[in-house]
């Protein structure tokens, strides 16, 4: 059986550890070493070791600006603030895709195949919402342009309304009879 078959780890859990920093989805290193079952130095000390692997869009480090932010968005337990002395190393999707080929066990190369479906699925996800908001505002002005075009008719109905009650008994035009 491949580790990708006997890896059993929810979407909603890789899912929920998918972070937007400075408009982009990233992962931080602890959360990932937690999903490769290794330690974050460890993550941590292969990348540096391969840093040429890791361009700016690759992964990088928190700002401390960034850090506190991120930090003062979740109730952290001292335990979990001593994984949290640093900055952690965000990964972009790209990263991430990266850290398969300097993590080489299996089930480093099985948690990346599922982290880039789950990439993937979000990206699509936000893809159709994006044309789903394209083909509602597309409608709304059209409803828009409709709105105008009744009254404009509603209007010269008015004006020809208007018009009718100005003007007098006209003279019929046509045949007369003669009186006789």
């Amino acid at each position: 059986m491949k580790e990708e078959e006997k890896l059993i780890i929810p979407d909603e859990i890789i899912s929920n550890k998918i972070y937007l920093i400075r408009n982009q989805k990233l992962m931080l290193d602890r959360d990932l070493a937690e999903l490769y079952q290794v330690e974050t130095r460890v993550l941590k000390q292969a990348v540096k070791r391969n840093i040429n692997r890791f361009p700016d869009d690759f992964m990088f480090e928190l700002t401390k600006i960034e850090f506190e932010n991120w930090r003062s968005q979740f109730v952290t337990s001292n335990s979990d603030k001593m994984g949290l002395r640093y900055a952690p190393m965000a990964f972009t999707e790209q990263g991430v895709a990266m850290l398969s080929s300097v993590l080489r066990s299996d089930r480093a190369i099985a948690v990346n195949i599922k982290i880039i479906r789950i990439f993937t699925k979000m990206r699509d996800l936000l893809s159709d919402n994006l044309s789903l908001r394209l083909e509602i505002e597309e409608i709304k002005k059209k409803m828009n342009n409709h709105d105008k075009n009744i009254e404009l008719v509603f209007s010269y109905l008015d004006e020809l309304v208007e018009r009718k009650e100005e003007k007098k008994e006209r003279t019929q035009i046509g045949y007369k009879k003669d009186k006789e």
